[in-house]
C-alpha cells in the first residue's frame, strides 16, 4: 500500500505524527493526514512570553550563521523531507510539476547569508534589532529599540518560498513563530522545519516555531489560539475568504498584518508599435511579467494598458504586439511557464465567448487551454477582468495616460513600465493612486525579489514591536521638587 501523505506538525524542536486524522488538499486531488490540532493545540501557542528570552541569548550575526547553515541542507539530493515534499506538491500546488521543481530547486539560495543581511537592513536597521539607537531629544535621551514579537502566519499556497520567507523573517526579527500552513501546501514549511529540528533541536530558532495544520475558521481551535496572551501579531496571506475567519479575533493586543490578493498591471508608451523588432522586445517583456509560474503571484500583470489610441491602424498594430507576446509566452522554459495545470472552466467559457464578438476584441491562442491574449478594441477591458489567470491577458489601447491612472487603485500591487521616459511620471502618479511597486517592464520577477516594502506596507517592521525608553539628562527639570513651577509641559 502507498505510503499517505502526511502534514507533519513540528512544534518547538518536537516533530509530530500521532493522532493522524484525514484532511482534503485543496482542488480534491489528494487528502492528505495531519495531526489532529485540538490534540496539540495547547502545544502550539508559547507558554509565556518570558520564554523569549533566549532570543537573545544569540548576536545578529549568529542568526545569520543558523539560517545560512539550514540553506544548503535544503537542497533536495541531501534532504529525504523536502524529496518527499515535493513528491506529494505535485498534486495540492496550483502550478506544474517543472515549475514546482524550479521553486524548490531555488529555495536554499533565499537563505544566503549577505543577501539576508542586507534585506533585514534595508527593511529594519540592524542596530535597532541589536540594541538601544538612541538620540538626544528634549532634554532626554530617548532610545528606539525593535523587538520580537509572538508571531501567527497564516501562509498562502501558491509558492514553497512563502513558508521559507516566513521562516527567515521570523528568525532575523527574534520572534516566536506559529505557522499555519495551507491546503495547497500543507507539506513543505513542515519540511524545513524537521530539517531544523535534525539540524538543532535545542536552538532557540528552532524551539521559537510551531508548525502545523488546521482547517481555517475552526472556532473552537482557534478561538483558543488566537488570543493576546498567546500571540501579538497575525500575519495573513490570502482573499478576503482566507482572512475574514481571523479579523473576528482582532482585539486590543493583537495586530492584523493583511497580504491580501492583488492584482498588477502595466503600462506601455506609444513607442512599442514602431517597429516589429520594437514589438518582439516588448512582447517578450510582457511575456516575463505575467507568465512565469504561470500567473499565480500577485505580482504577475493582467491588463496591460498600450498608449497608442484607438483607431483602426492602431488596433492592427496592437494585435501583432498581441501575437509576439504569446510567441515569447510560448517560447519561454518549462521551468519558468507551461501549459495550465487546469484551465479555469469558467475563465475559458468566457475567453472563447469573446471569440464570437470579433468586432471588440481578437482572441489569440486559448483554444487548447495554454492561456490567451485578448486584445480590447476600444479602451474598455474584458468584463471579467478580474478573473484573468493561467497566462491570460488582457491588451488594451488608450490615447492617454490619465485613462490608465483612473483604474489604478489599492488592489494594484506590480506595475510594469516602458519605456524609460514613462518612470518618473508612472511611478509617481501611480502611487497617489493606489500602486505599491513599480518595475521596468519584463522585470517583475527578475528584480530584487521580497527583500523591501510589500502590498504598500512594511511587513517585517510590523511584525517587530517598537519599544521606546526615555532617560532625562542631568539638567533635565523634574516635575517634582522645588523647580517644579519652571516646567514647562510639552504636548
Amino acid at each position: 500500500m502507498a505510503k499517505r501523505p502526511i502534514s507533519y506538525a513540528v512544534l518547538r524542536g518536537e516533530v509530530v505524527e500521532t493522532d493522524l486524522i484525514e484532511f482534503g488538499g485543496r482542488g480534491g486531488d489528494i487528502t492528505f493526514l495531519a495531526p489532529d490540532p485540538h490534540k496539540i493545540s495547547d502545544r502550539i501557542p508559547l507558554a509565556s512570553p518570558r520564554l523569549m528570552e533566549d532570543m537573545y541569548s544569540i548576536p545578529f550575526d549568529g542568526i545569520l550563521d543558523y539560517l545560512a547553515e539550514l540553506g544548503p541542507r535544503l537542497e533536495l539530493s541531501r534532504n529525504p523531507y523536502m524529496q518527499e515534499a515535493l513528491e506529494y506538491s505535485y498534486d495540492t500546488a496550483p502550478s506544474t510539476k517543472p515549475i514546482v521543481d524550479a521553486f524548490y530547486h531555488d529555495l536554499p539560495f533565499m537563505f544566503d547569508k549577505e543577501r539576508i543581511r542586507k534585506m533585514v537592513d534595508f527593511n529594519i536597521g540592524i542596530d535597532h534589532l541589536e540594541g538601544w539607537v538612541e538620540q538626544q531629544l528634549n532634554g532626554c535621551t530617548v532610545g528606539i529599540r525593535a523587538y520580537g514579537s509572538r508571531q501567527l502566519h497564516i501562509v498562502a499556497g501558491n509558492g514553497p518560498v512563502l513558508g521559507a520567507l516566513t521562516v527567515i523573517r521570523g528568525a532575523v526579527t527574534r520572534g516566536d513563530m506559529i505557522v499555519k500552513v495551507p491546503s495547497n501546501d500543507p507539506f513543505t514549511t513542515g519540511a524545513i522545519a524537521r530539517t531544523m529540528v535534525d539540524m538543532a533541536p535545542d536552538h532557540p530558532i528552532t524551539k521559537h516555531l510551531a508548525v502545523a495544520y488546521w482547517r481555517g475558521g475552526d472556532e473552537a481551535l482557534e478561538s483558543r489560539i488566537y488570543q493576546p496572551h498567546n500571540i501579538e501579531k497575525i500575519c495573513a496571506w490570502g482573499g478576503f475568504a482566507s482572512v475574514k475567519h481571523v479579523t473576528k479575533y482582532i482585539q486590543p493586543g493583537i495586530e492584523l498584518i493583511s497580504l491580501d490578493p492583488k492584482r498588477s498591471a502595466s503600462i506601455i508608451g506609444k513607442e512599442a508599435l514602431e517597429s516589429p523588432e520594437t514589438m518582439a522586445e516588448v512582447g517578450a517583456r510582457i511575456a516575463a511579467d505575467f507568465a512565469p509560474g504561470n500567473q499565480v503571484a500577485c505580482s504577475s500583470s493582467r491588463l496591460v494598458y498600450v498608449m497608442c489610441g484607438t483607431e483602426d491602424e492602431d488596433i492592427e498594430k496592437l494585435k501583432q504586439l498581441g501575437q509576439a507576446t504569446y510567441d515569447a509566452m510560448m517560447s519561454l522554459p518549462e521551468v519558468i511557464s507551461t501549459k495550465p495545470k487546469r484551465y479555469d472552466p469558467d475563465l475559458k467559457r468566457q475567453v472563447d465567448t469573446l471569440r464570437l464578438n470579433d468586432d471588440f476584441y481578437t482572441v489569440i491562442g486559448g483554444k487548447d487551454g495554454e492561456g490567451a491574449i485578448l486584445i480590447s478594441h476600444t479602451s474598455d477591458r474584458v468584463e471579467f477582468w478580474e478573473y484573468l489567470g493561467d497566462r491570460t491577458i488582457n491588451i488594451i489601447p488608450v490615447d492617454t495616460l490619465d485613462e490608465v491612472l483612473d483604474v489604478v487603485d489599492a488592489y494594484t500591487q506590480t506595475v510594469g513600465v516602458w519605456p524609460d521616459n514613462l518612470w518618473d511620471t508612472v511611478r509617481h502618479k501611480g502611487a497617489l493612486h493606489g500602486g505599491q511597486r513599480f518595475v521596468e517592464l519584463g522585470y517583475g520577477f527578475n528584480g530584487a525579489g521580497l527583500v523591501g516594502p510589500q502590498d504598500g506596507i512594511e511587513p517585517m517592521r510590523r511584525i517587530v514591536k517598537w519599544i521606546v525608553s526615555e532617560k532625562p539628562s542631568a539638567d533635565k527639570v523634574p516635575l517634582w521638587g522645588d523647580t517644579a513651577k519652571d516646567v514647562k509641559m510639552l504636548a
